[in-house]
């Protein structure tokens, strides 16, 4: 896995904690939602690179 594909991963994950927090401080329910699926996409990527790396070494 490449530093920049590390960067993006942690950029999304914080980006979707951030909405998260702001759509509960606010109460809306579709920040909150929207801010949990941008830190899942972060997630299954990491997981996904994660399996490529596993396989090169």
């Amino acid at each position: 896995m490449s530093a920049g594909d590390k960067i993006e991963n942690a950029a999304q994950d914080l980006g979707g904690k951030a909405k998260e927090a702001f759509g509960k401080a606010t109460n809306d329910d579709s920040k909150v939602a929207e801010g949990k699926k941008d830190q899942a996409a972060a997630d299954v990527k990491q997981a996904g690179e994660n399996v490529k790396d596993a396989f090169k070494h």
